[in-house]
């Protein structure tokens, strides 16, 4: 059984686009790239009027990403800066599913995690930051959310707040590295992906920049001690 192009509505193409550049290692992926990545694979759609193989038609595509039934308020895609986009679980679970794929890969060819890391992996994914973040309410991010996320406290010293937040990317990096080429699945039953943890490394990343200012605070209270 295959499947028809032709049958997919104009969000569901988008997000095959989506997936596209997730696939090729781009994630978080621009607003422009997915414009010309949609464009490019399905040039019918989301070709400029009467120059439909010349030019996308960007002003479509971007309000089926960003409007009131858009991919980002459907909890496909999730924003993580400005015009900056990533797959959600939920987006690639409905890639799977226009594309007749598996709903899930097989439990028994999954990467199998030792329970500390599918502890860590837990917290991250559970924690208030991420929730904000997939329910696109990261204006409401605040540096509590970013400290349960880091698992640091205030009182915590400059030295032993550098190598916290250092271990939480390098163990980021390292599932990354984990789940390159096949899923894991926790106890719990949910799925992780490497996309997933692409999702995690950038809202860290983001947190670092946006609590910057927060963490030196911490560090100079720290050194006067």
């Amino acid at each position: 059984m295959t499947t028809n192009v032709d049958d997919f509505t104009v969000p569901e193409k988008i997000l095959l686009a989506a997936d596209h550049l997730d696939r090729q290692g781009q994630s978080p992926f621009s607003a422009e790239a997915l414009i010309v990545t949609s464009w490019q694979k399905f040039p019918k759609t989301f070709g400029l009027k009467g120059f439909a193989e010349h030019y996308p038609d960007s002003n479509k595509i971007l309000s089926s990403i960003m409007g009131e039934k858009g991919l980002a308020r459907r909890g496909w895609l999730v924003k993580m800066g400005q015009k900056l986009y990533a797959l959600t679980r939920e987006g690639r679970q409905v890639v799977r599913r226009v594309t007749l794929q598996e709903e899930e890969p097989v439990a028994s060819d999954m990467v199998r995690m030792g329970r500390d890391q599918e502890r860590f992996l837990q917290m991250l994914l559970e924690s208030s930051a991420v929730q904000k973040f997939e329910e696109n309410r990261k204006t409401e991010l605040t540096f509590a959310d970013a400290c349960r996320f880091w698992g640091i406290t205030e009182n915590m010293k400059g030295d032993v707040l550098d190598t916290k937040i250092r271990q939480i990317a390098s163990q980021l990096t390292e599932f990354d590295r984990l789940l390159a080429e096949t899923d894991s699945q926790l106890t719990s039953g949910r799925v992780v992906t490497a996309g997933d943890v692409r999702v995690l490394t950038n809202i860290h990343r983001y947190m670092e920049d946006r609590f910057d200012r927060h963490l030196a605070l911490l560090r100079s209270r720290a050194g006067k001690r």
